[in-house]
Formats: structure tokens, C-alpha cells, sequence
């Protein structure tokens, strides 16, 4: 773990794909994404760890609601949307959790409010004539 918190070990990978993410959390508002990164560009970043490359990162708000402290890679992506104008704005709008798996994707979901349910939508207005 780095105590230098001014030197982040992921930040080149995040940065890298930043357009990526920030594409990924814009069409989120339709959809779930996912985008496959290299295996060896994130293996690259920290030679040293052999597993648990996987984590969860729900934000809202520019901070994460849930906890990341045991995970370098969630922090310095979460540093990285946080320099982000357009990603810190779209973090101030909505609720996003960001996973990424063993198999080194990277899934965005903009996860939606519960949506109060609507009174009866069906409409007896199509009588007969």
C-alpha cells in the first residue's frame, strides 16, 4: 500500500481509459456498459499482487457510499473521476456503481432512484363506438 498518497499506482491505467469511463457513464442513463481492458496493462500496474483484482464502487455525490479502502485500484479510479469535471458533475446527478471484475471488466450502471408506483396506468377510455 502506497503511503504516498500523492502517488497513485493506477492512476496511469484510469487516466488512460478516462474517455472510455466517462462515454460508459453517459450511456449509462440507458443501459448498463461494460468495457474489456487488458489483462496485461492492469497486471502491469502492480506486478506484485496475484489475485483480487475485482471491486464494487458505488458513488454518488463524488464520494463512495460504499466501502473501498481495501482497494487501491476503486480509490485512484475514484481519484481520477473526482479530477474529472464532466465525471464530478455527472457524480453530483446520479448514483453510479462501477464494478470490475475477475475477467478485468470494467461494468457502469447508473443506478436509478426506486420510482414510486404510478396509479393505475391502464385507461378505460377506449370505448366502444
Amino acid at each position: 500500500m502506497n503511503t504516498d498518497m500523492s502517488i497513485r499506482k493506477f492512476s496511469p491505467l484510469w487516466n488512460k481509459y478516462r474517455p472510455a469511463i466517462l462515454k460508459m457513464m453517459l450511456a449509462a442513463a440507458d443501459q448498463p456498459q461494460q468495457y474489456k481492458l487488458m489483462q496485461h496493462e492492469v497486471v502491469a500496474m502492480d506486478s506484485k499482487k496475484k489475485s483480487g483484482w475485482g471491486f464494487t464502487l458505488q458513488v454518488k455525490g463524488s464520494k463512495a457510499i460504499n466501502k473501498i479502502k481495501d482497494s487501491e485500484m476503486a480509490q485512484d479510479l475514484l481519484n481520477m473521476l473526482q479530477l474529472s469535471p464532466k465525471a464530478s458533475e455527472l457524480m453530483n446527478t446520479h448514483t453510479y456503481e462501477i464494478v470490475f471484475d475477475k475477467q478485468f471488466t470494467l461494468h457502469v450502471t447508473q443506478v436509478k432512484a426506486p420510482v414510486a408506483p404510478v396509479e393505475s396506468e391502464v385507461s378505460q377510455e377506449t370505448k366502444p363506438e
